[in-house]
């Protein structure tokens, strides 16, 4: 057994590397607020999102990119070293990357420079439950004097402050340095304090820093920052600074007990994978602290919830019931589940979960056939993990019937039981599924009707419902087996493509579609399927042949005539290519246990499992480092795109590595 848990930290080495590859990889550091830090291993900042601090003033929502960054100087004897990296419209100044030794991706991200004969170690760390952030720093080799120019951005995390916008940036000195306000902005102040340096005033424009992802991903992607001032602190060998910045008001932050308290939790995550875990499994298991965050409900206490996805998505329904058998049930935090469940239910309105809360108000949006079907899935998931048979009668059940009742009467969105018990929903100009995506006004991969993996939820959830309610209300749980019977009877004769031996995506208007998509897998991998045992291995081996690939899942077959093999360019670009071949990690959650179950859960299909959830383990070094990015591109070399460090990603390979795992 493992007697430390948590993974050794992931090191990117500094300057001999190639500083395009150092570019490509991004840290990230949450609380439990939704707050973050996150920027690449050089310290520089390559999109909007990035900073040493982006606040949740409405936990977890409302952020603000408030400081952007800190440039760095360390003087020693008559020489003076730019230790920071910044990029500017046609080059890079200061070139601190040059003496960058090395990055740990830490406990706390540490970055080691060396400045001649002296060494620079620079520390971050969160308070974990404000918006708030303390970065230490620590000379080696000598006497020292450093200087910190410290950059605030204060502003919406989506957009970008402009120097000749409106505005009226200024600061106020304080004791222990100064308070930045926008005083026609709409965002807090932020205080920069630190007792162990002296600040200086000599406010400064800086102009048009270059973030290269925006751009590339057809953004406008310049900015310009302002700082209104430096701090100042001469250093012995060994000894160590710190600085703090924070929304609101000044908040003091003991950086050693808030690294100890954060490796405490980091490692009881890790050890939560298993004894026998190995260390990409532990790393999973400890990247799933990083989406549990606080929300707060109205009239009433916070609670938890689940951030789909760094850097800018925030708690959506269907990702949510998706990831939390991966993030809670498999890492043993029962009560944390329970949380979540009633979080979501707090909002329940007609018959239907949440798809997601609004970025900066206290409403939900419901567009969303399957959110609520997930609900029931990640109900079934908790009982199995828990045997909560008094959560179950007392808050899940009587949610999750209210929710099939009204799908099955009829609810938003057109959504209702057809004549032949399949769920329909949905218009041409609506987006319901998980395939969502619109552009003005018209949904890029059109599914409204019956869409496949909708209705094996819908099939999974009743069969959960006779199978669950049996000695609770055994009339329900009657009517629940009999509907369920129709569905499955309906299902395979309304979906089957004999001819591809596979299953059609979606009927519209009575027409099925035969786009090979990977939806068809939830009617295999679903804890109920309605199909034969030969219709499920031959889904399973046309998902597997046209749609597999290291990373996750196709969304569409390289074969079909709309497949796009790469994401990236305009928004709109990316948007027509996101659901049109684009290759999704989450997917291969389902994939795993779809191929288990085909292939008998025996020692060789795990071994065949465990060599294509390999990629995995190294793509923890890339990206998003420590985490699972949300998509890939469907051709090889299937780099990494979109949020790079996504929820349901990151649970779903955990899922998978576990179920593989008990078949060793």
């Amino acid at each position: 057994m493992n007697d430390e848990p948590l993974p050794s930290p992931i090191i990117v080495r500094g300057s001999d590397a190639d500083l395009e590859e150092l570019l490509r990889k991004e840290w990230l550091l949450t609380n439990r607020i939704g707050a973050y830090a996150s920027s690449t291993p050089v310290g520089c900042n390559t999109r909007r999102y990035h900073g040493l601090l982006v606040g949740a003033t409405a936990p977890p929502v409302g952020r603000v990119v408030a400081l952007a960054t800190i440039m760095e100087q360390l003087i020693v004897g008559p020489n003076t070293y730019d230790l920071a990296t910044f990029e500017f419209a046609d080059t890079f100044s200061p070139r601190g990357a040059e003496y960058l030794q090395e990055f740990r991706n830490d406990v706390a991200p540490t970055f080691v420079f060396r400045a001649g004969e002296s060494e620079l170690t620079k520390e971050i760390v969160l308070a974990e439950d404000a918006n708030a952030v303390a970065v230490r720093y620590t000379v080696r080799g000598g006497k020292a004097t450093l200087l910190l120019r410290p950059f605030a951005a204060l502003r919406d995390f989506h957009h970008l402050r402009r120097a000749n916008e409106p505005h009226q940036m200024t600061f106020n000195i304080r004791e222990g340095g100064a308070v930045v306000q926008d005083r026609m902005g709409h965002q807090p102040d932020l205080f920069l304090t630190s007792s162990d340096t002296a600040f200086s005033a000599d406010p400064q424009w800086w102009y048009r820093f270059c973030y290269r992802v925006d751009l590339a991903r057809g953004q406008d992607g310049f900015e310009d920052l302002y700082t209104p001032g430096y701090f100042e602190c001469e250093l012995g060998d060994g000894q160590s600074c710190q600085f703090n910045a924070s929304l609101n008001e000044p908040i003091p932050i003991s950086f050693t007990s808030s690294v100890e308290r954060r490796r405490e939790k980091l490692n009881e995550l890790a050890g939560l994978a298993g004894p026998d875990a190995d260390e990409a499994t532990r790393r999973l298991a400890a990247a799933t602290d990083a989406f549990l965050v606080k929300r707060r409900v109205s009239k009433a206490a916070s609670s938890k919830t689940i951030l789909a996805g760094y850097h800018w998505f925030a708690d959506w329904g269907r990702d949510a019931f998706i990831a939390l058998p991966g993030l809670l049930l498999r890492t043993g935090r029962f009560q944390q589940a329970r949380q979540i469940f009633r979080t979501f239910v707090s909002r329940i309105a007609a018959g239907m979960i949440p798809n997601c809360f609004d970025d900066y108000t206290d409403t939900c949006h419901y567009n969303s056939i399957d959110a609520s079907l997930w609900f029931v899935i990640a109900c079934e998931r908790y009982l199995a993990a828990t045997e909560d048979t008094a959560f179950w009668r007392e808050t899940l059940m009587p949610v999750a019937n209210a929710i099939l009742t009204a799908y099955r009467e009829g609810t938003r969105f057109d959504i209702y039981a057809d004549a032949d018990g399949l769920l329909t929903g949905g218009a041409a100009d609506t987006q319901l599924t998980w395939m969502d995506v619109a552009i003005g006004g018209e949904p890029v991969t059109p599914r409204h009707g019956k869409a496949v993996e909708a209705n094996a939820l819908w099939h999974s959830a009743h069969c959960i419902m006779a199978e669950r309610c049996a000695g609770i209300d055994d009339d329900l749980a009657w009517q629940y087996a009999q509907r369920a019977s129709l569905i499955r009877a309906a299902f395979a004769g309304a979906f089957w493509n004999a001819d591809a031996k596979c299953l059609y995506d979606c009927i519209t208007d009575e027409t099925p579609d035969p786009s090979v998509r990977p939806n068809q897998i939830f009617a295999v991998s679903l804890p109920h399927s309605p199909l034969s045992e030969e219709q499920q291995a031959a889904v399973t081996q046309t998902v597997m042949d046209k749609l597999l690939t290291p990373m996750g899942l196709r969304t569409l077959s390289p074969d079909d005539p709309r497949y796009q093999g790469r994401y990236g360019g305009s928004w709109e670009s990316r948007d027509r290519s996101y659901h049109q071949g684009t290759v999704w990690a989450w997917l291969m959650g389902a994939f795993v246990e779809a191929y288990l179950k085909v292939h008998g859960e025996n020692p060789p299909a795990a071994a065949q499992v465990r060599k294509w959830l390999a990629a995995f383990d190294d793509h923890l070094a890339e990206g998003g480092l420590g985490f699972i990015s949300e998509i890939f591109d469907g051709d090889e070399p299937h780099h990494p795109r979109g949020c790079i460090a996504q929820a349901w990603s990151v649970a779903e390979i955990l899922r998978a590595k576990q179920l593989v795992a008990a078949y060793s």
